[in-house]
């Protein structure tokens, strides 16, 4: 079956198939996803399009030498991709010692504050960018995934490579966390005592 062929009428899972046999396939692949990984990367490199499109090439590159391995599982074939895009993106700061930065949309923001504390206000805008600031990258990983970019508890378990159970535990866990340190944030913003 010619490549032509295959990518006018083909599935995903059955232009998979075909690049776990031949290579060449997996340029249809590349060309699918490309446009959305980038976009999944640009907003984990700082917005700098140099750096996002190379840790996207990496990101294909290593998701080609390996998609021998890539099993269905249930969840889009994207989300493998994002798992390797994550973590290109977490090998870039670790060997670069830079910190990462969260672009964060206001209204999604404002969604999130009022699920955590059922309450919008200023100074829990600046509370919570002063947490988040402060937060390990795994939960500043989950709550961006989970609440700025409306991932469900499944893609977040193939892109994290855990249980979905477990997704649902660690972003219940870390709003509970999120929770006490606002509060604390805020009462230090603002100067009151509770």
């Amino acid at each position: 079956m010619s490549e032509q062929k295959l990518s006018n009428n083909a599935d995903e899972l059955t232009i998979i198939q075909a690049a776990q046999k031949d290579i060449t396939f997996f340029r249809e692949l590349y060309k699918r996803h490309f446009k959305t990984v980038f976009r999944f990367v640009y907003t984990r490199a700082g917005n700098d399009e140099d750096l996002s499109a190379d840790l996207t090439q990496q990101a294909f590159v290593k998701a080609m030498l390996n998609i021998h391995r890539y099993e269905y599982r249930g969840v889009p074939f994207i989300a493998w991709l994002y798992r390797i895009a994550l973590n290109e993106i977490n090998l870039h700061y670790r060997n670069t010692s830079k910190t990462r930065t969260v672009s964060i949309d206001e209204q999604v923001v404002k969604s999130f504050i009022e699920e955590i504390d059922d309450d919008y206000s200023d100074i829990k805008l600046q509370a919570l960018k002063l947490t988040l600031s402060e937060q390990d990258e795994e939960v500043v990983q989950l709550i961006e995934m989970r609440y700025f970019e409306k991932r469900s508890f499944k893609e977040l378990s193939e892109i994290l490579g855990i249980s979905e159970s477990n997704a649902k535990v660690k972003v219940h866990r870390i709003l509970r966390k999120l929770k006490v340190v606002l509060l604390k944030k805020m009462q230090s913003l603002t100067g009151e005592k509770k």
